[in-house]
């Protein structure tokens, strides 16, 4: 089984995109992260919804998760509000990592491979220089396990 066997299309977002739009995005169609495309249309990294919301969740909550506690439910609730007017290129982490990037003809090892090393839940399938899909960890878990 090779990578263009479990492809399916993939939503994108510009780096220059509303955050919070593509976390709606993320949250509107069940997606583990979304590719996102330079303005060549290529993929430039994969954003996963925990990018997302570390962006969104104050600093010190994340640092010490025992303040998120005191904070009254009314404003917990509210705490996405953080991500308008900013957009994905803010949400991405300062350092750059691997990007999850494959041929057609990968096999499900080499995908697997690359998702564990990349720690990424999905891999963008570029082929003829174009971006063709993706392969989520869910399509190859669910293949592999009803092998």
């Amino acid at each position: 089984m090779r990578a263009r066997d479990l492809l399916a299309d993939f939503p994108t977002v510009g780096l220059d995109s509303p955050v919070i739009d593509a976390a709606r995005m993320l949250a509107d169609q069940d997606l583990p992260g979304i590719i996102v495309v330079g303005d060549d249309g290529t993929p430039f990294t994969i954003l996963p919804g925990t990018e997302v919301l570390r962006l969104a969740v104050p600093a010190y909550c994340q640092d010490d998760p025992a303040l998120a506690r005191v904070v009254d439910e009314a404003h917990a609730d509210t705490f996405l509000n953080a991500l308008d007017r900013r957009t994905v290129r803010e949400a991405l982490p300062k350092r750059q990592r691997e990007l999850p990037i494959t041929d057609p003809d990968a096999t499900v090892l080499e995908l697997a491979a690359l998702m564990a090393r990349t720690r990424s839940p999905l891999v963008a399938i570029v082929g003829d220089g174009r971006l063709q899909g993706a392969v989520t960890l869910q399509a190859l878990l669910d293949r592999m396990l009803a092998a």
